[in-house]
């Protein structure tokens, strides 16, 4: 059944017709699901796409996560914020299509220009995934934003195994081309259901727009920081260049934007409690994530017998095998998002944040000790993906209850950007601890890390998870100094 509600149009009122709960929901999981799948399918393809398209190193294959990253970072601040202010359905339709056009130019083309096209659209399209906060949220009443973030956050961990698993078995049995075939049409059929559930109602934020000069000022120094992160290992010392600007361009852009009608962010919300904390922390456990999925994901394929003896580690696993070390991931993810709404909406979000990160510190302290055993990842992944589960959801609560339902989209790309640019952090800094020290393999041109760095990566990450609880409660500290000098400023 559908349920009927009038709304303002621009002539009297008219009535919409909004689907069942579960058919948003259903909908909502499939868009978060799907993004994240397609996203974390690509590396165990890494290896085929290099020998397919004849690729000389691996710097070249490293540009498919360029392509991916900076178009997820135009995506993460535009579709949104989109979604606010040209309805629901056409954000959502737009964004599905741009998946479809991602799989469908590699499918056409089946070469490695159009494969960076379609992971830039890809990356772009995947925004998808912050869309559900909004619909649900403007569909579902005063328990829309427990309901989108648990949705979006219990789907992620879906996705993410799927997408590695998934990986695994095109590896296996299917080839390049004819995988971009079935996403074409998995994408395409997303589209129509996109259109034919999500609601199409009048613009949630009708009087605000976006000012085009400071979007596009915004999508230059964001990408100039991610461009930065995922090839300053290739460029070196002149991957400063794209920082340097990527970081006064921000700085820049922040003493720009002062009015909140044409602002592609109003930046009031950061001056809101703990908003700027929580957006902080979404970008360390996405750091903190990224950063276990690539050590995980390298030292399980890494074949010991191809190694010299003396240099000898890994767990020989295929790609498929080694998603299946993932599943614990996914089932933790689904508890720990159902944890936090009641404490985080009764403002209890400290307490939160500061358990998913010793959870997640805990996890990581594990596999810095304990990581050359199967087992010893079906462990950690569980541990991990609880602590990551909370400390996200706790992350995008906070973030969406700063704002009125008509700025829902907003607050999604803020938080979003946010984890777009610590993803590409913990990623970055994983590959350059893995390229410290490499072994060759005997008889290929090929180099691995030598098997110590993966402690060292693991206790790295571990710091940022302690980042995560300095950086709440020095959040806790400066409120309660603002609040103690208000209070003894209106005290006669």
């Amino acid at each position: 059944m559908t349920h009927t509600h009038e709304q303002p149009g621009a002539v009297g009122t008219r009535t919409t017709r909004t689907p069942t709960r579960s058919v948003l929901v259903g909908v909502g999981a499939l868009l978060v699901v799907l993004t994240n799948a397609v996203i974390f399918i690509l590396p165990p393809l890494l290896p085929v796409i290099q020998a397919q398209y004849g690729l000389a190193t691996v710097a070249e294959t490293t540009w498919l996560y360029t392509a991916l990253t900076l178009g997820g970072g135009a995506g993460f601040i535009l579709l949104p914020r989109l979604a606010d202010l040209y309805g629901d359905r056409n954000a959502s339709v737009a964004a599905s299509a741009f998946l479809t056009a991602s799989a469908l130019v590699p499918a056409v083309g089946d070469s490695y220009p159009t494969l960076l096209v379609g992971c830039t659209l890809m990356g772009f399209g995947g925004a998808a995934q912050l869309l559900p906060l909004g619909f649900l949220r403007r569909n579902l009443g005063e328990h829309g934003i427990t309901v989108g973030v648990a949705v979006l956050v219990i789907a992620t961990g879906v996705g993410i195994v799927v997408g590695m698993i998934g990986g695994g078995v095109i590896v296996q049995d299917l080839s390049l081309r004819g995988f971009f075939v079935i996403l074409t049409a998995v994408c395409a059929a997303t589209t129509l259901a996109t259109y034919l559930t999500v609601p199409h109602a009048p613009p949630a934020e009708r009087t605000g727009r976006i000012g085009v000069l400071g979007t596009l000022w915004m999508l230059g120094w964001v990408a100039a920081i991610l461009l930065t992160l995922t090839q300053g290992l290739v460029w070196g010392g002149a991957a400063l260049i794209p920082l340097a600007v990527g970081v006064v361009g921000g700085l820049a852009w922040v003493r720009a934007e002062r009015r909140p009608t044409t602002a592609v962010f109003d930046l009031a919300i950061m001056r809101r409690p703990m908003v700027t904390a929580a957006c902080l922390c979404i970008a360390l456990f996405a750091a903190i994530n990224s950063a276990f999925l690539l050590l995980l994901s390298s030292y399980a394929q890494i074949i010991p017998e191809a190694l010299r003896p003396v240099d000898a580690y890994g767990l020989g696993l295929t790609a498929l095998e080694t998603g299946w070390l993932m599943v614990p991931f996914a089932v933790t993810f689904l508890v720990g998002g159902a944890l936090v709404d009641r404490p985080v909406t009764n403002g209890h979000g400290v307490p939160v944040f500061v358990a998913g990160a010793v959870v997640s510190a805990g996890g990581l302290a594990w596999l810095a000790l304990a990581h050359d055993r199967p087992w010893h990842y079906l462990v950690g992944a569980a541990v991990m993906g609880l602590g990551c589960s909370v400390g996200y959801a706790a992350g995008f609560t906070t973030v969406q209850l700063a704002v009125p339902e008509e700025k829902a989209g907003m607050a999604a790309g803020i938080a979003g950007t946010f984890m777009a640019v610590g993803f590409a952090f913990g990623t970055a800094l994983v590959s350059a601890d893995l390229s410290a020290s490499l072994v060759p393999v005997p008889g290929t041109t090929l180099e691995v890390a030598a098997e110590g760095l993966y402690g060292v990566g693991y206790w790295i990450s571990d710091v940022l998870a302690l980042l995560i609880i300095v950086t709440v409660l020095v959040s806790r500290a400066r409120a309660g100094r603002r609040t103690g000098a208000h209070a003894g400023a209106i005290t006669p």
